[in-house]
């Protein structure tokens, strides 16, 4: 997958522009194609021309610097740019909160040149006291420096899955392949990834070998064995190739899928059986008999235990649950009816209705969200009042139209920094369905935020709360907020929240998800569709539900049309009830 790279030269090209005091809208031109190339599914390398053209915001000029950095690994333009800009201040644009203007500030005042000395200069607070720079600052700064580094280490699920399928689809290529998975924490679907590992079985591991050493996207070969090689991706990405028998493949996939914690829980239980596991299979202990192996399935089987599925092994109770024969039966993408977070071009969408509902219909979906931003974010040309209602009368017009496929208008609306909605409830409650998010104030206390989004919760009109932590994987901590508040609110007002499916947010995450299952929550899975291609992404909000041992019952959007609205219609009805009179937010409230 080349996306990821194209998307930062091109994001990085868009911060440069912006140390040289270039024109805004041709800033915004790179950073808008930098996320819809970020957002795009398909690997850009094997779209054509036609294609590259047709993604939104990529034209002749920006295809023609796709084509040339797929053609010879540089883009000249760039290559010239950074030459304009002074040595190492780019290297301090890579630190997520720190933007442009305040790293040409700290670069000409205090001549600051990379990373280290930036983070030494904001630990002795030498930065404050510059203009704009506050104590605040210097920790935002320091935080973000512990993120970048954090990033090195482990990167988001999103971007190392494609590369990881990618690697697996060339290697199925080869005829000496026979068996292959990819095993770690890749195949659990964690949100963050340090390496990938993948398993094969094969005749001739050294044919195979000798294709993985080679791959497209090999940077640098760490190790080139007979039964085991490492490289280097690209993207700085480790990848382990292992050939293992074939009579011993489920024990190594279970061995090498982990978790560690899962597998030592179950050489316990082995141990108290007579017997032993390892990556070769599963043995008798006292005549070191080989009983099973070959299938996954035999590890658990041996010993009296449900098959668990890859992404419940943590030990968080899933061997508990498998012993006693009361593993959920977990979400599955199939059981999605329907996206309840979807932006066309009315706001910061690249698409009109009409495509994305081809598209959603394409996914085999029976309804879609229409939520577009509201007023107050001005960058994402969120709709006014005005605006609002025109939208409203064309999706009923379209819906009088529609055979078998339904939408919903709705609205992502914001909640403002004191915790109003970015919207009077008079005009939220002609919506079908609301969906309330922060996009501003993230550096707030942890009162304040909480604050901001019990009240929406409260708020009669507001149905589902979007991606609640606001996280950004590798780019943007959780804000701070009392998420056990939180969950207990939700509770008490019959608000659902959201697992925001984009690769970067996953937010929800699994242990919220699960807690929030644990307490009766209803969750929305949603894609946050910008891109009729990012529908694709259902796929990792699913993942992360099924981390959170998430069921079909526990999921909004499983539901058919007609119960969905019912119980939407019914939400409305008790919220308007309950919290008439109490909507005052008291932290100190039991």
């Amino acid at each position: 997958m080349k996306n990821q790279e194209i998307a930062g030269i091109f994001n990085e090209i868009a911060d440069l522009l912006e140390i040289k005091g270039e024109n805004p809208f041709r800033i915004r031109a790179y950073q808008r194609a930098a996320q819809n190339i970020e957002g795009h599914t398909k690997n850009i390398a094997d779209l054509s021309r036609e294609e590259l053209l047709e993604i939104p915001g990529i034209g002749k000029d920006l295809t023609d610097k796709i084509e040339e950095y797929l053609k010879t690994g540089k883009v000249a333009s760039y290559e010239d740019l950074k030459k304009e800009v002074p040595e190492g201040l780019a290297a301090l644009l890579s630190v997520p909160s720190l933007g442009p203007k305040t790293a040409k500030l700290l670069h000409e005042r205090l001549k600051i040149k990379n990373i280290d000395e930036l983070e030494r200069f904001a630990r002795e607070h030498r930065l404050a006291g510059l203009p704009g720079i506050k104590e605040k600052t210097e920790k935002n700064i320091i935080r973000g420096i512990e993120m970048l580094r954090r990033g090195k280490e482990r990167q988001p699920l999103g971007r190392v899955l494609p590369i990881a399928s990618d690697i697996v689809e060339y290697l199925k290529k080869n005829p000496h392949v026979i068996k292959i998975s990819i095993a770690g924490s890749l195949r659990r679907m964690k949100d963050t990834v340090r390496d990938i590992d993948i398993l094969i079985t094969s005749p001739s591991p050294h044919d195979v070998m000798k294709t993985f050493v080679h791959l497209p996207s090999v940077k640098e070969v760490l190790m080139h064995g007979p039964t085991k090689s490492s490289i280097m991706t690209g993207e700085g990405i480790q990848v382990d190739l292992r050939v293992v028998e074939d009579e011993s493949f489920g024990a190594a996939l279970a061995y090498f899928t982990g978790s560690k914690e899962h597998n030592i829980h179950l050489r316990e239980m082995a141990v108290k059986k007579g017997l032993k596991i390892n990556e070769y299979g599963i043995f008798r202990e006292k005549d070191n008999k080989k009983l099973g192996g070959k299938n996954e399935e035999d590890i658990y089987n041996m010993l009296g235990l449900q098959y668990v599925p890859p992404e419940m092994r943590e030990d968080t109770g899933e061997i508990e649950a498998a012993l006693n024969n009361t593993l959920p039966k977990l979400i599955e993408l199939k059981d999605i009816r329907g996206d309840l977070h979807v932006h066309t071009n009315q706001s910061d969408g690249n698409h009109t209705v009409e495509e994305l509902i081809s598209a959603a219909k394409g996914k085999g979906y029976e309804y879609i969200a229409i939520t577009d931003h509201s007023k107050g974010l001005g960058i994402a040309r969120g709709l006014n009042e005005e605006r609002l209602m025109e939208e409203k009368k064309e999706i009923e017009t379209i819906n009088k139209k529609l055979r078998g496929f339904k939408l919903l208008m709705g609205i992502e609306v914001d909640i403002r920094s004191d915790g109003r909605m970015d919207f009077s409830d008079e005009v939220l409650s002609k919506m079908d369905i609301v969906v309330a998010s922060i996009h501003s104030g993230f550096r707030q206390s942890k009162e304040q935020l909480t604050k901001r989004l019990v009240t929406a919760m409260k708020n009669p009109y507001v149905s589902v709360i979007a991606h609640p932590t606001g996280r950004l994987i590798g780019e943007r901590d959780p804000y701070e907020a009392d998420m056990d508040y939180i969950l207990k609110i939700a509770k008490e007002t019959g608000t659902a929240l959201e697992i925001n499916a984009y690769p970067l947010r996953l937010d929800l995450n699994d242990i919220h998800a699960k807690k929030a299952k644990e307490l009766g929550i209803k969750l929305a899975i949603s894609t946050d569709t910008h891109l009729t291609s990012q529908f694709d992404y259902m796929f990792y909000g699913v993942s992360i539900a099924r981390r959170g041992w998430l069921e079909k019952k526990d999921v909004l959007n499983t539901m058919s049309y007609a119960q969905l609205m019912k119980a939407l219609r019914k939400k409305k009805i008790e919220k308007i009830k309950s919290m008439r009179g109490k909507l005052e937010f008291d932290m100190t409230a039991d």
